[in-house]
């Protein structure tokens, strides 16, 4: 499945100067075309989203924060439709390269988000994450990324998918430029990094490949070693990760109905096939279904406040693989959609922060590692990202 597309959307960019003497005023920056930028059309990856929707006459708040802050706007990035997409392309729009891993998908649905900044046209890049869209094209195109906790980042004029997973992310290419960022969007300076100690995820180890794990081993014993030592745990029961993940998928898909559902009634919109399989497929969820769903989110909840209350992070591969190659039939693709899941449900379930370091390459690609915290450890994380750099 190919559709060779630009980072950027088609046509004249979008351009807007910040303001003079900001805190970001050397920056550009890109906005994911989920985000309102006032006098444009949000397009939201989709023809009929696009021509059904008014042009906004305001800013998204994250738009205008880092405007605010001296960055420069240069343009609006390729989405998966509707944010419906977790590998990066687009029937309509496109598919953006993947500049660490050219062939390769980019990851989404922040794919034009992530393109653009791996390939040098922009310093900063504005993303959503719901179900992995900033966590998985960071590990992808070898980027710093993060899904903040739920709520840290305001989502005023951002198309929304499903509001208990919805997050602003964003994307670097080197740690002090995300922290720089990060005390722009998260509105508070960053901490000295704290010595409070690392969880290592023995269990979303074992589902990543095992070289792509193996090469992500000596970042994690240098983090350890950097905030106080490192221990093994597992996340969950034997198969319980699992059902979690399969658990997020009705929770997130039911979402996704309730907000899309009225426009889809109303407008009988266009969807490349996917998107549309799996919206039918999220129109037919009981409230049995969810509320079976919500007793396991319940236990996630409970186990990473076990786990990450007292202030330790937990470390997981970002993704289980490297880039997938572009051209793979829809039935393969699915199965990579899966596994990612495996390890991007339980930070959604609970709505906890989460950033990607890119820390390994395998093959010649990318891979991350994550880091994740407790609600509210958002700019520790990114301290730790930049100290990180600083020490290497």
């Amino acid at each position: 499945m190919e559709f060779p597309a630009d980072a950027f959307l088609p046509g004249p960019r979008v351009t807007i100067p910040g303001a003079v003497g900001g805190s970001l005023s050397d920056l550009t920056f890109a906005a994911k075309d989920l985000f309102d930028v006032a006098g444009h059309r949000t397009g939201g990856g989709n023809p009929d989203w696009a021509a059904t929707h008014p042009v906004p006459t305001t800013h998204a708040w994250a738009v205008q924060a880092l405007l605010g802050a001296g960055a420069n706007l240069v343009g609006k990035t390729v989405t998966c439709e509707i944010s419906l997409g977790i590998l990066g392309f687009n029937a309509f729009d496109g598919t953006p390269p993947n500049p660490a891993a050219p062939g390769c998908l980019p990851g989404g649905s922040s794919s034009g988000s992530a393109s653009a900044v791996a390939a040098g046209l922009c310093d900063i890049a504005l993303g959503t994450d719901s179900g992995g869209s900033v966590r998985v094209p960071s590990s992808l195109c070898g980027l710093y990324g993060m899904r903040p906790s739920l709520g840290a980042v305001s989502m005023e004029g951002v198309c929304r998918q499903a509001p208990t997973y919805d997050t602003v992310g964003w994307f670097a290419r080197d740690a002090a430029t995300f922290a720089r960022a990060a005390e722009v969007l998260l509105g508070t300076p960053l901490p000295a990094p704290e010595a409070a100690g690392l969880l290592v995820a023995e269990d979303a180890f074992a589902f990543a490949d095992p070289d792509l794990a193996d090469a992500l081993r000596p970042a994690v014993a240098r983090i350890g070693a950097f905030i106080g030592g490192a221990t093994a745990t597992s996340i969950a029961e034997p198969g319980e990760l699992e059902v979690w993940a399969s658990q997020r998928n009705i929770l997130q898909r039911a979402e996704s109905w309730q907000t899309f559902r009225g426009w889809i009634e109303a407008v009988n919109p266009r969807f490349g096939f996917n998107v549309a399989r799996n919206l039918t497929m999220a129109s037919s969820i009981t409230s049995e279904q969810v509320a079976l769903a919500n007793v396991a989110r319940r236990r996630v909840v409970e186990r990473a406040r076990l786990l990450l209350e007292g202030g330790a992070l937990l470390c997981t591969p970002t993704t289980p693989f490297t880039a997938p190659p572009l051209g793979l039939p829809l039935s393969e693709l699915d199965r990579y959609s899966a596994r990612i899941g495996l390890l991007t449900s339980f930070a959604g379930l609970v709505g906890l922060p989460q950033i990607s370091l890119p820390v390994a390459t395998i093959g010649g690609k990318p891979a991350g590692l994550s880091l994740i915290g407790w609600r509210g450890a958002d700019a520790r994380l990114a301290a730790i990202a930049k100290a990180l750099e600083a020490n290497a």
